[in-house]
């Protein structure tokens, strides 16, 4: 079950998701802070945090999400574990429309991954 979850919560390492809205890109660190802090970004079985100091922390199906997270060359950079498991390190494009953020993987060239910001 864990296994089958880990896409889940891998931010930004889901199967893609078909655009609704046009979605803008993130193009700053204190852009993507003004988006996230004092928010939880949640889909089915995640809810996750991210702070404005670079810590991720949250459960993704019941076992605890935590990592850190760096802005470099226009992509959100996180490491980051759930359940003890390693789920490594990935450069991810960053967009944005209303309450809604993406998450793609391998600096937009991967698989996608919607939170709704609550």
């Amino acid at each position: 079950m864990k296994l089958i979850l880990a896409a889940s919560v891998a931010v930004g390492l889901t199967a893609a998701v078909p655009a609704f809205a046009e979605f803008q890109k993130v193009q700053s660190a204190d852009a993507f802070k003004s988006l996230v802090v004092g928010k939880t970004l949640t889909r089915p079985f995640v809810k996750l945090e991210v702070s404005p100091g670079g810590a991720i922390s949250g459960t993704g199906a019941a076992w605890a999400v935590s990592g850190n997270w760096t802005w470099k060359n226009g992509y959100f950079c996180r490491s980051l574990e759930w359940g003890g498991d390693d789920l490594g390190y990935n450069c991810q494009e960053v967009t944005a429309s209303g309450q809604k953020i993406r998450f793609t993987s391998d600096q937009g060239a991967g698989r996608s991954a919607d939170f709704n910001l609550r």
